[in-house]
């Protein structure tokens, strides 16, 4: 909502709105929410609606399916219809432990791995990309120049294991604090 309020944005998008949890505490003049099963305004998976959507969004909450190759694709689409200025947010970007990573889903207290969608994200020329140490990590994508580029050669992103995580997280996830936010966004 700061982030809304910062920027002046006026269009928001949730993939994944579970029981609305976050989405029924947006205040925005245009809200939209995806979620397959339950909350959002569209009944329906993320791929589903992107592929008729026609509007664009200021910003972009993803949380849904926390797999590695839906994450990629969400964020692909995200981009697709991002505004200009807008700003992409993901949810779960550091897993505390290797069981909360791990896809299938094992427990109740899951990230999937989301971080591995980061570690791409952050080889792209044309995308910014941070996390912010908060709430199990909160990715920020933002379209333009990427000012801190990973240089990974020859990675299958997918096959990464959380040990190369572990090992090389505060390189791989360009780790900010809360209030340096509103710095790197502005």
């Amino acid at each position: 909502q700061k982030i809304i309020e910062f920027k002046k944005y006026k269009s928001y998008l949730e993939i994944g709105c579970d029981r609305n949890q976050s989405f029924s505490n947006i205040d925005i003049e245009k809200r939209v929410g995806v979620d397959p099963i339950e909350g959002g305004t569209h009944k329906m998976t993320s791929d589903e609606f992107f592929l008729n959507n026609n509007d664009k969004f200021d910003i972009i909450f993803i949380d849904g399916l926390h797999e590695y190759t839906q994450v990629m694709k969400d964020i692909k689409n995200s981009l697709n219809c991002l505004t200009e200025n807008g700003t992409i947010l993901l949810h779960d970007c550091l897993p505390r432990t290797i069981w909360n990573q791990i896809y299938p889903r094992i427990n109740s207290d899951w990230n999937g791995d989301v971080w591995k969608a980061i570690v791409e994200c952050r080889t792209y020329e044309s995308i910014d990309t941070y996390t912010c140490i908060a709430d199990r990590g909160i990715g920020i994508i933002l379209p333009r120049k990427n000012i801190n580029r990973l240089i990974l050669n020859n990675i299958n992103f997918k096959k990464l294991k959380y040990k190369d995580y572990y090992l090389n997280h505060e390189q791989y996830m360009n780790l900010i604090q809360y209030h340096d936010i509103f710095k790197i966004i502005g």
